[in-house]
Formats: structure tokens, C-alpha cells, sequence
């Protein structure tokens, strides 16, 4: 796809700039330059991506590893399309084959504890990308996304969507009391969504407790709301339930519904539209918030059908996996912004952070097409080129 090619594009661009002494992950201490490649040789990293049903992955997995092979890294790239086993299976493959690093995204954050004992026994570092490993100590560095601030910004859209505060998050005290919502959560078994629900609660909390808002199924745990894989047709499925149990069928009072992930939007929202809601937000459809920015949610958003979505932009995340790679594999530690709150059970994981941004209609074009991370045929067809 052309949006792959441009991520491509940017990484090497960006790793480029880093390693010629930039900031971030390890910033200051990488061999940029013709020296990084020589240096390199026939090293092999190890990339594991959890799977090509979601765009972003696909781009990430491309991006990373076209970053390692400018370093001069050979690179060996597998997704395993959501299913535990081959993934240990290509992590167990990857070890034997010689990898000196692992890059992984895991499906499952605690289904890697024998593979991540294998790789330190060999003196393997473990990068987790973007979703956190846990119960392992044999886990070397983290990077990802401000997650807990993830969960902030969905949750702040929601209200703005609503009326209730600004894009800031300050109240504008005008607000209805009695506003029904509903709300989703990610898949139980990615660290990720625990932080994206923590960060959304605690912001929504003081408009639940003064009765501001009310979820009228009273599904408010994180085992209640989540959505096995953060597949579309599980959150659609559950949408439809919850219309079926708590509105009438008809949906009748519901204003706004938390999503963590545009592909459980758009299950939500194909759900609302069957009960003849909407089509869009100015014609009844309730508020729906999204993360990830991907193209199909981003025409959703322009059309006006979609609230808004969260951008990661992961061509930034991508630069840094690279980075912290390259300090590793160069026998130095990478430079991480958090030492703190990453916890995965036996270990605090030192992490690098990236900052998101909150995409809505009206900040499409600066925050995406004049990014280069989406064209404007791009976002006006709905499709990836």
C-alpha cells in the first residue's frame, strides 16, 4: 500500500536523523552513518508483529524493519494474525536461527515467558513494541505511547463530543444531567487496554459521580466492557446486545459510547446505524470516540459519522524501536523517559513514551495529510493507497 511506502519513507528518514545525533530513545549515544552499517554486518534482529488484519500493524512491521535494514541489520519480519501459538512458534524460530535482538508486539503480553527465558539465556534483548510483556524479567526496554494519557484523551473527546466540556477538558457547565453512555475496552490480554481504561475512568469519573452521566447497562468493569482481539464484529455483536437489553432495540437516550480502537467503532457504529440511528452525528448517531487513525475511521470522522480517534503516530514509534535497537546491538543501554509505571509483574521495564494527538474533523488536514500520514484522496475515499 502507498500509506506503507510513506512510513517506510519517514522511518529511514527519521532513524536517519537520529542516528546522525538526534533525540529520543537512546538519543546521543547510536553510530549514525556508513560506520552504524559496517558495524552491523550479518547480524539478524528478530521482528514480531501480532498480525495484517489491522493496517497499522502491517505499517509498523514494514517500518521497523526497513529502519534496522538501513542500519545495515538483517531482519527477519513475521506476523502471526492474532494467533498465540505461531507466534512463540516464529519467536522460537527466530532464537534459533541466530537473532541477536527481538522487536515484539505480543498477542498475548504473558503467553512469551519460556521464549523470553530462552532469549536471555543466549543474551538476546527484548524490545516490547507498544504492547508490554508481561511476567517476565527478561524483558530489556519498552516503547510505545503515553497510554494512561491515551485513555485521557478518549474520554475528554467523548465529553467534548457531548458538550459537556471543552477539547481541554474543562467543564462548561451547561451540561444536561442523565446523559446515557456506554462504554468499551480492548482486549483483556493486552496490557495496553488496562492503561487506556484506567486513564478514560478516571476522567470520567466526576461527571458519573455528580450524575452528569449515567451507564445505563451498568456494564462499567473492564471484564464487562472488553473486547476479546479488539475485533469489530465482537464489539458489533455486543453493541447490538446492549441495544437489544437496555434501549428498546431502538437506542433511544443513548448520547455517547467510549471506544478504545476505531475498528471497535465502526462495529459500534454499524450497530447503531442497524437500529436506524444517525446516519450521522448532526442526524441522532450517538458520539463515538476511536484510536489509531485509520483511514476507513478517518472518512467516518470527515463525513461526520465518527466522533473522533486518537493518533499514534507510529512512524515516530517505529524510529524508536529502531534506535533502541541499534544502542543494544551497540553494547550501550537506550535512553528511556519513564522508569516508573511500565510494571509487568516482576519487573518496573524502563520505557520510552511517545505523546498522541486528538484527531477531529477540523484538524484532519494539519494532523494528517500535511503530515504526509494520509493524502486527501486518501481520507476522502476511505481507502489506503
Amino acid at each position: 500500500m502507498r500509506r506503507i511506502g510513506m512510513a517506510i519513507i519517514a522511518i529511514v528518514t527519521s532513524f536517519a536523523l537520529a542516528a546522525c545525533g538526534g533525540t529520543g530513545a537512546g538519543g546521543g549515544a547510536t553510530t549514525g552513518g556508513s560506520g552504524a552499517s559496517q558495524a552491523a554486518g550479518d547480524t539478524l534482529v528478530g521482528v514480531a508483529m501480532p498480525t495484517q488484519t489491522s493496517e497499522r500493524w502491517i505499517a509498523d512491521g514494514n517500518a521497523v524493519k526497513a529502519g534496522l535494514e538501513k542500519a545495515g541489520y538483517k531482519v527477519d519480519l513475521q506476523y502471526a494474525n492474532d494467533d498465540i501459538p505461531t507466534q512463540t512458534q516464529q519467536i522460537d524460530a527466530m532464537i534459533t536461527a541466530g537473532a541477536k535482538l527481538l522487536i515484539i508486539a505480543a498477542i498475548d503480553g504473558t503467553a512469551l515467558t519460556s521464549q523470553l527465558q530462552n532469549a536471555a539465556s543466549k543474551g538476546i534483548k527484548v524490545i516490547a513494541y507498544d504492547r508490554l510483556i508481561r511476567d517476565s524479567e527478561n524483558v530489556d526496554f519498552y516503547v510505545s505511547f503515553d497510554n494512561y494519557k491515551v485513555g485521557v484523551a478518549q474520554a475528554t473527546a467523548l465529553l467534548y463530543g457531548m458538550g459537556i466540556t471543552d477539547r481541554d477538558g474543562k467543564a462548561t457547565g451547561n451540561a444536561a444531567k442523565g446523559q446515557d453512555i456506554e462504554m468499551f475496552a480492548g482486549s483483556l490480554d493486552d496490557n495496553n487496554a488496562h492503561f487506556f481504561w484506567n486513564g478514560a475512568q478516571d476522567t470520567l469519573k466526576p461527571f458519573i459521580d455528580d450524575g452528569t452521566l449515567v451507564v445505563k447497562s451498568k456494564q462499567t468493569t473492564i471484564e464487562q466492557a472488553a473486547t476479546l482481539r479488539w475485533l469489530q464484529e465482537t464489539a458489533q455483536k455486543r453493541m447490538e446486545d446492549l441495544l437489544t437489553s437496555t434501549y428498546g432495540g431502538k437506542g433511544t437516550g443513548l448520547k455517547g459510547v467510549l471506544s478504545p480502537y476505531d475498528g471497535i467503532s465502526r462495529g459500534i457504529i454499524t450497530a447503531l446505524q442497524g437500529v436506524g440511528m444517525g446516519p450521522t452525528i448532526k442526524e441522532g448517531l450517538p458520539i463515538v470516540t476511536g484510536q489509531d487513525a485509520e483511514i476507513a475511521s478517518v472518512k467516518l470522522i470527515a463525513d461526520g459519522v465518527q466522533s473522533s480517534t486518537i493518533f499514534k503516530d507510529t512512524r515516530k514509534l517505529a524510529a524508536e524501536a529502531v534506535t533502541a535497537a541499534q544502542d543494544f546491538l551497540g553494547g550501550k543501554s537506550p535512553e528511556a523517559n519513564n522508569t516508573k509505571d511500565y510494571d509487568n509483574g516482576k519487573k518496573v521495564v524502563p520505557s520510552y513514551l511517545l505523546e498522541v494527538d486528538t484527531v477531529y474533523a477540523d484538524n484532519i488536514q494539519s494532523l494528517l495529510i500535511d503530515s504526509g500520514y494520509w493524502t486527501a484522496d486518501e481520507v476522502k475515499s476511505g481507502v489506503a493507497k
